[in-house]
């Protein structure tokens, strides 16, 4: 069967044999001879038959439906849809689609590509991985769900016999709207790892404190939980040798109301500054808060006349407002390096008493290669997580915590320090956000 009809969108023939499709104009049908069943049809510019001594009865449209009784039917309504096709003698092509086109992050590609007087169509899609044109269909555009957020040109010609229209379709895909949704909840024995070296020119250093190129900032909201252990470690950065080399550490010091506590310490065991919040700052059943430290970069040791100068590199930031902190100290703080061996959520070093437990929460965690006190308040937002990569100052790395994510991998939405859920199972990935 040969199945032939007119095109509306590409103002051409469409037609499909043994041979594939093609999409024509400037035909004419004839028959063979007087009495003859079999029909020719001409591709009249080119000059030859593009169907030859073919029986009337295998013509039929687009409904498979055949076109008449006799040759002579057939030959009569071919000739009347190739004579409302084509262009006219000296009309060129002209695209008629819209020359944008709006993806999100996943979506899949479904364009069609129109035009006047269009009779053959050329696409350059090698600038876009996945997408192409479906079979039987050349002005047809599929796939594209792999592409990431950015702006892509894609070159396409409409050709007839009389010349050509060359345009350039601008697909532009975006990231999908911000959405929190998950949040990861801790046990006993719970906990994520991740490579420190990877944030080794972010919360490392190499001496005492340079200046604004060692500064950093932290961020995360976190649940409190039920249990009252004293040492429920949040975030870890630093040394394997907790006692004697230098790390960073913040951690919840349980539900008991005498403390209920948030604390952050910068060192060694033996060499060390210690900032903690006062009493009842987070309980178990206040819900979400927001927590944010930052560091300025400047020298934490190790003289005793200048120990307020040291305290005053840090703060901590709850909701929004700094806390007025305890501060105090082993040795007057640290001089020397911070290492990167580790970069650990809800586990410091090899201590089976210092886990989140009960079901403490953390999400959306955040870490900036800069001061950010003064931006707290756009940071926090009102206790409203957003797209912290709509911040005049992005951070260097961001997880979700959940959302986007698959067990056992948290990713970096923003750098390549992925964490690994240890002794977690995916039921660990939850509903509860700020």
């Amino acid at each position: 069967m040969i199945k032939m009809y007119r095109d509306n969108n590409a103002n051409a023939i469409f037609i499909e044999d043994a041979n594939g499709v093609q999409f024509l104009n400037s035909l004419h049908a004839t028959i063979e001879s007087i009495g003859s069943d079999t029909i020719d049809v001409e591709d009249i510019v080119k000059g030859v038959n593009i169907v030859s001594n073919t029986d009337y009865s295998e013509f039929v449209d687009e409904n498979d439906d055949p076109y008449g009784n006799t040759a002579t039917e057939v030959c009569n309504e071919l000739n009347s849809i190739f004579s409302t096709s084509g262009t006219p003698t000296n009309e060129l092509p002209f695209i008629t689609s819209s020359l944008t086109i709006a993806l999100t992050v996943g979506e899949t590609l479904n364009y069609e590509l129109t035009a006047n007087y269009g009779v053959g169509y050329e696409w350059d899609l090698s600038n876009v991985n996945s997408v192409t044109t479906i079979e039987g269909n050349i002005r047809k555009l599929i796939g594209g769900s792999s592409l990431i957020a950015g702006t892509y040109n894609i070159p396409v010609k409409a050709i007839n016999y009389n010349g050509q229209d060359s345009r350039t379709i601008v697909l532009t895909v975006s990231n999908p709207p911000f959405s929190n949704t998950k949040s990861v909840v801790f046990q006993q024995s719970d906990w994520l790892s991740a490579t420190g070296s990877l944030l080794s020119n972010t919360l490392g250093r190499s001496s005492n404190g340079a200046g604004s190129t060692d500064a950093w900032s932290i961020s995360l909201y976190f649940k409190g939980g039920s249990s009252n252990n004293q040492n429920q470690t949040i975030f870890y950065f630093g040394a394997n040798d907790i006692t004697n080399a230098n790390h960073l550490r913040l951690y919840w010091n349980g539900n008991n109301v005498t403390r209920q506590q948030l604390i952050f310490t910068y060192g060694s065991t033996n060499n060390k500054l210690k900032f903690t919040s006062p009493a009842n700052t987070i309980t178990s059943n206040s819900g979400w808060h927001h927590i944010m430290i930052t560091y300025d970069g400047g020298t934490t040791g190790a003289s005793s006349g200048s120990i307020n100068s040291y305290y005053s590199r840090f703060k901590m930031f709850i909701d929004g407002v700094q806390e007025t902190t305890t501060n105090t100290h082993n040795n007057y703080g640290i001089s020397s390096a911070m290492n990167s061996d580790n970069l650990r959520i809800a586990k410091y070093g090899g201590s089976v008493n210092a886990y989140m437990r009960n079901s403490c929460k953390v999400d959306e965690v955040s870490v900036f290669d800069s001061d950010q006190s003064s931006n707290i308040s756009s940071i926090y937002n009102s206790g409203i997580p957003f797209d912290l990569g709509t911040l005049g100052t992005n951070p260097l790395h961001w997880w979700r915590m959940g959302d986007g994510d698959t067990f056992p991998t948290l990713e970096d939405s923003i750098g390549s320090a992925d964490f690994t859920m240890t002794n977690m199972t995916s039921s660990n990935i939850v509903s509860d956000v700020p």
